[in-house]
């Protein structure tokens, strides 16, 4: 029997990835775990101290400024910090302002001073205004949006002023937990398969096609005010 000489190579050359650091990887801390402090530190959230020993009091992180030392817990509600791109659902319409759900321990707030009105209509500051409100946003309605202030009971002021916020239509929410969100510079991502995400940093993330976020901020002063519901994709083909 005749054996011949095999030769097996790869259609492109093989890309070795270094393993991940362990530098990089973050510990995780449990309920009554021994954390490592330094000469002089101060205790923060999700701690305790057991003589003189520093001890996580929830499942999390360690966080340390300086000598504060923290835990951030894996598990919580979504602690907002001005800047913080969220999303959220319209839960009931007030005088002159929204209430939206932002997965935060209180129910934000959307003043009707703080939007833009579709095709970059000046406001009137009137009664008349403030009955459309409902034609803008109602309840169930979905938005992308931006943290304008907190306030010191802790609820959190939104705005949609910018060409990037809005209403949201066609598309998906996916909700996980806002630990998992880190804040970057950008939180609006369009990927190479044309579906669009935008990552809330209350853990809301949003996902639709690519052609809605660009119709978005080509409307000019609409704010995000435009349903586009045309097929971006053959069926066959998602």
């Amino acid at each position: 029997m005749e054996v011949t000489d095999v030769n097996i190579r790869l259609a492109c050359d093989r890309i070795c990835l270094p393993a991940v650091s362990e530098n990089e990887v973050q510990k995780l801390f449990t309920p009554g775990e021994d954390i490592p402090t330094c000469a002089g530190f101060m205790r923060g959230h999700g701690t305790y101290t057991e003589g003189e020993d520093l001890k996580a009091s929830v499942a999390g992180v360690k966080e340390q400024v300086n000598k504060l030392i923290s835990i951030k817990p894996l598990k919580s509600r979504y602690n907002g910090e001005i800047g913080d791109v969220v999303v959220g659902r319209v839960v009931e319409v007030q005088q002159k302002r929204w209430k939206i759900d932002t997965n935060a321990r209180l129910e934000s707030v959307l003043l009707l001073s703080s939007v833009n009105l579709p095709g970059g209509e000046l406001r009137r500051r009137s009664s008349e205004d403030e009955k459309m409100m409902r034609k803008y946003l109602q309840e169930g309605d979905l938005i992308s949006a931006e943290v304008m202030n907190v306030y010191q009971d802790g609820a959190l002021s939104l705005h949609t002023r910018s060409l990037k916020y809005g209403k949201l239509s066609q598309g998906v929410l996916v909700k996980v937990f806002p630990s998992l969100i880190m804040r970057r510079k950008n939180h609006f991502h369009s990927l190479p398969n044309g579906a669009a995400v935008i990552l809330g940093n209350n853990g809301f993330v949003w996902i639709c096609p690519a052609s809605g976020l660009e119709h978005q901020e080509d409307s000019g002063s609409a704010g995000g005010f435009i349903q586009d519901l045309e097929k971006v994709r053959p069926k066959y083909s998602r």
